[in-house]
């Protein structure tokens, strides 16, 4: 009996899986093929040279932080989307969107002036000399392929108003498909102007620029037409830019929880830079490396980061429609069955890394290194996990200063002392340096345990909007 009580707290029935599939598997298809797409533009890269492929991977860290500022700065609108559509308010879904809009668009002004004004300093950070590799050529790829990828901000900065909005509407074939679309898109083009098959000119790292910035109007095409050519299923689309008013009650709102999730997810992608900048000390190899690991890994963190789109989505309509009897015993199983799944993938990387690394055009020192970074990662993938869920859980609620806390305050506090004290302080190998930094994140899964058990994040944002 005990046993069964435990199964029952923890996995659930095949009704609760099949619902959660018909949210995560959309998701999960397109970050995987998204994924898939970037680990082929990473060995074509990387087929040209390492200098070409550490100067993309640099640039590729840069813009992290704007894509992350951006994730922040929508997601904090999107907790009141989810519940929304929980409601079947659609005034508010659309007041959601244009604010989503309007921010994004802000965002990308400034990350352009600032990319394009402090590009040399930027990139100059993660460039240390250890005489393996050529910095200046890696500045000048990395700056040759930072030129083209500004003008993909605009459309990218549009379709993640519309796709998060979609999403959080229920509506995850649309992006997923879009999203497909737009990867083939840029893989094919990468082929020709990488390498300038078909007559086309070899470009290298601008000819891989050029592909994504194409492969991202692309993309909002297509989310834009099917939006507004079909009002029946999305019906917040009617009228979306009539009058463009937005609710002055719901924009302080929105403020007040938005702005701590816009600061950490802005902070934690300043802080991971920072860190990965850490790592950058002990040379240009690293870099090379840890861009091969992480391309690797993202592929295989697929359920990961899938998993917490889901727990957002799902647990924020479950709370919207003041449905919230079972949200704690959801959240749980969905946790569960994120850790597991998270585990299993994570134990194929460790078995299968020494492959990959095969594909690429550098030397051996920096496969092996790559190889046992990736082998480093597989190992905390499961504790990524249930932090990633943990954190989105407690946005859902609208509780975003405890999740600024829980996130980017811990990331400066805890994690980028730990790695700016090793990379100048002493002389450890970037191994057991990668390996102690990312163990600290136990420290977080027990802050994490403590807050869900405590259920502070349940509770309804929009009961008076109705």
């Amino acid at each position: 009996m005990k046993k069964n009580n435990i199964l029952n707290k923890y996995f659930g029935d095949k009704k609760f899986y099949m619902m959660v599939l018909a949210v995560a598997i959309p998701i999960i298809i397109q970050n995987g093929i998204t994924n898939f797409v970037n680990l082929l533009d990473n060995i074509m890269v990387g087929k040209v040279g390492t200098e070409q492929m550490s100067g993309v991977a640099i640039v590729n860290q840069i813009m992290f932080v704007f894509n992350l500022a951006l994730f922040g700065a929508t997601s904090g609108p999107g907790i009141f989307t989810a519940q929304y559509v929980g409601q079947k308010n659609n005034e508010g879904v659309k007041h959601t969107f244009r604010f989503k809009l309007l921010i994004s668009l802000v965002i990308c002004i400034g990350g352009i002036l600032i990319m394009l004004g402090m590009q040399d300093t930027l990139i100059s950070l993660f460039l240390t000399d250890n005489g393996t590799l050529d910095v200046a050529a890696t500045l000048k790829y990395a700056k040759e392929y930072l030129y083209v990828m500004l003008f993909g901000l605009v459309p990218f900065a549009i379709t993640c108003s519309y796709s998060g909005t979609l999403r959080e509407a229920g509506e995850t074939n649309v992006p997923m498909v879009s999203g497909l679309i737009a990867v083939g898109i840029n893989l094919v083009f990468n082929f020709i102007l990488i390498f300038g098959h078909f007559g086309a000119p070899k470009l290298g790292v601008v000819g891989a620029a050029i592909a994504t910035v194409i492969s991202r109007f692309a993309e909002l095409a297509i989310v834009v037409i099917w939006s507004h050519t079909h009002i029946e299923r999305v019906p917040f689309v009617k009228g979306l830019y009539k009058g463009f008013t937005i609710p002055l009650s719901l924009c302080k709102k929105i403020f007040v929880t938005g702005t701590p999730l816009f600061l950490n997810e802005f902070m934690w992608s300043m802080g991971m830079s920072a860190v990965t900048q850490c790592y950058s000390t002990r040379g240009l190899d690293v870099i090379a490396a840890f861009n091969i690991s992480n391309t690797i890994t993202n592929l295989f963190n697929v359920v990961l980061i899938s998993m917490g789109n889901v727990v957002a989505i799902i647990i924020g309509q479950i709370l919207g429609s003041d449905d919230a009897d079972d949200v704690v015993d959801t959240d749980r199983k969905l946790i569960t069955m994120a850790v597991l799944s998270t585990a299993v993938f994570a134990l194929i990387l460790v078995v299968t890394a020494p492959l990959f690394p095969l594909f690429y055009n550098t030397d051996e020192q920096i496969r092996a290194l790559s190889v046992n970074l990736m082998r480093v990662a597989a190992i905390f993938m499961p504790v990524g996990s249930y932090l990633n869920c943990a954190y989105f859980t407690i946005r859902s609620g609208g509780k975003t200063f405890i999740t600024f806390l829980f996130d980017s305050a811990f990331l400066w506090v805890i994690s980028w002392p730990v790695a700016f004290f090793l990379s100048r302080y002493t002389q450890i190998s970037i191994i057991p340096m990668y390996a102690i930094v990312l163990a600290l994140d136990f420290i977080k899964v027990a802050i994490g345990a403590f807050l869900l058990k405590k259920r502070i994040w349940v509770q309804n944002l929009v009961t008076e909007s109705k």
